[in-house]
């Protein structure tokens, strides 16, 4: 497979699986799996991941420039959004700590396909079990310190590759009672500070690392990245209640399934 054409598929499967409950590193095996390709390396992991972040900003951008705004303007109207961006903060801390601490581990890429595929298991398990839990009482604002930090803790999980970034915030969200669609908000706007964290070490990784760049590629899994990003946040958080979470879970379960039988 020709290395544009690879990028054309990678920079897909990340745009599409970041901010869905479903394992971004799962589907990038597939073209391993299938074709025999190799990753594109450390410099295209950059430009996907900056595309995503690219895309989640613009899409909250109102959000961001009134939380921006209410850390330098006393106003009631925007104290609800100060509200917010201290708790996403906060919500950040756990896994920036953790992810800090172990990232010579995570750098060593330990995990199996093995691993990915009962890691969907268990985590399609618990956002079903969340999912049925879930009371839909609580909004985004009646989001308390406590919860905000359990969402933190919990996303701490994503950093295991198959747990889903976004699935496990998802999830955690729900268990404390947030709406599917609330749940939904806070996990797409948690991603802009965790993704540009991960872009942080992936940038520091590469300044010590002597790679050849192949701009064409670059460029396009940044684009792609970004253009199939932004519609999946667009479109997921407009039928999120509709659609529920039974299909992401039977999805989930499939895929796990799938993996442990590629082995």
């Amino acid at each position: 497979m020709s290395e544009f054409l690879l990028s054309l598929i990678l920079g897909l499967i990340q745009g599409l699986t970041e901010f869905l409950p479903v394992s971004s590193s799962a589907h990038l095996l597939f073209p391993t799996l299938i074709f025999g390709s190799d990753d594109l390396g450390l410099p295209f992991d950059i430009a996907v991941h900056a595309g995503t972040l690219v895309a989640v900003i613009f899409f909250f951008r109102s959000d961001l420039i009134n939380m921006t705004k209410s850390f330098f303007v006393k106003s009631d109207l925007l104290s609800s959004h100060k509200r917010l961006a201290l708790l996403l903060i906060l919500s950040t801390i756990p896994v920036v700590i953790v992810g800090f601490f172990a990232s010579d581990l995570i750098g060593q890429r330990i995990f199996s396909i093995q691993s990915i595929a009962w890691m969907n298991l268990i985590f399609a398990f618990l956002l079903l079990l969340a999912y049925k839990l879930n009371t839909h009482s609580k909004q985004l604002v009646a989001l308390t310190i406590t919860g905000a930090l359990f969402i933190g803790c919990f996303q701490v999980f994503a950093l295991l590759p198959g747990a889903s970034r976004s699935g496990t915030a998802i999830t955690a969200a729900l268990f404390i009672g947030l709406s599917l669609k609330d749940a939904s908000k806070f996990s797409f706007m948690l991603g802009i500070p965790t993704i540009l964290g991960a872009l942080v070490f992936l940038l520091l990784d590469l300044v010590n690392s002597d790679i050849n760049l192949n701009i064409l590629s670059l460029i396009t899994g940044f684009l792609i990245s970004m253009f199939f990003a932004f519609f999946t946040i667009k479109y997921f958080l407009l039928f999120a209640e509709r659609i529920g979470m039974y299909p992401f879970v039977i999805y989930r379960l499939g895929l796990g399934a799938v993996l442990l039988l590629l082995i």
